[in-house]
């Protein structure tokens, strides 16, 4: 009976034993107490803990969290009053810190956020509120981890989510979006139609200057027919002139081959008075040489005329 006794008190020792084994996962940290004092913090691996003696304080999450904390009212410099909510980006750097720091850290991180934001948008106007996030969420960032760092937390960054103004506000602005829109669309317009005339200007310059170019082109190419035409006419008269005086020097060549006598030169020297004449001169001055010529050729004719009225 002892035997059972004291080996049940051995098993129940081994249990107690292998359960005081502590597996700490990665990215977590475990805060360790002895007889309620802080003992030490747990990394990543195997532990021991000592039964009934040690324990486990707070399992920290070295993770960054996000915080989503819902609207806060807040009044703006012009006795605007909005509605903002921001979302918290933060780390655990130290659990010792984190542990016995302050109580609830997520509560207090919520309630410094909302007295940060108000002190902040107090110092801006309605305006200037939906133009000025970044500054908003710089000066948030830096207030916070400034305030947080005692706790052993690490504000990473802070973004402003929604901006909620009044109703009649929101009215406000839809009508003013509404009006700059139509204005946008009106210059839009006008400025589609200053374009619209300024190219059918721009069209009908460069057709009036592409019609004076072909006027130009075709005056050119008429001067250069014509002057063509003048010079292939020059030529033409050349090639007449050139031949007359080729006939006429033939004409001499083959005079002066036949030896003609005194009578035959003086002969066509009548005919070329006579062609000289052609009709249009009144009065022709016939050299000595020629008058008794002609006179012979006078005779001969009246003394042919009896013979052929005999005939």
């Amino acid at each position: 009976m002892t035997l059972y006794i004291i080996l049940g008190v051995i098993i129940i020792l081994a249990l107690i034993v292998i359960c005081n084994f502590r597996i700490v996962p990665q990215a977590n940290a475990y805060v360790i107490e002895r007889l309620g004092a802080y003992k030490q913090t747990w990394e990543v691996g195997l532990h021991f803990l000592v039964p009934f003696i040690d324990r486990v304080e707070r399992r920290v999450n070295l993770k960054e969290q996000v915080a989503d904390f819902p609207p806060q009212p807040v009044i703006t410099k012009d006795n605007a009053t909005i509605q903002i909510d921001t979302v918290v980006f933060f780390q655990i750097t130290d659990p010792k810190a984190y542990t016995y720091g302050v109580e609830k850290p997520m509560i207090a991180i919520g309630n410094l956020s909302a007295t940060t934001l108000r002190n902040i948008i107090g110092d801006l106007e309605l305006d200037e509120t939906f133009t000025s996030r970044d500054i908003i969420n710089t000066k948030m960032r830096t207030i916070l981890d400034e305030a947080t760092d005692p706790w052993g937390i690490k504000v990473n960054r802070v973004e402003v989510k929604n901006i909620i103004p009044p109703a009649e506000i929101q009215q406000a602005m839809e009508k003013q979006m509404k009006a700059e829109r139509e204005k946008r669309e009106s210059i839009l317009r006008a400025e589609g139609n200053k374009q619209s005339q300024i190219l059918v200007a721009e069209g009908k310059k460069e057709a009036q200057i592409l019609e004076a170019e072909a006027e130009k082109e075709a005056a050119i190419l008429r001067a250069d027919a014509q002057r063509a035409a003048k010079i292939l006419e020059a030529q033409g008269d050349a090639e007449a002139i050139l031949k007359v005086q080729q006939a006429t020097a033939e004409g001499i060549r083959m005079l002066k081959e036949a030896g003609p006598d005194t009578g035959v030169i003086s002969l066509k020297s009548l005919e070329a008075f006579a062609k000289a004449a052609d009709g249009k001169a009144t009065k022709i001055i016939i050299p000595s040489e020629l008058q008794s010529l002609a006179g012979l050729v006078t005779s001969a004719i009246e003394i042919a005329k009896p013979e052929e009225k005999k005939d």
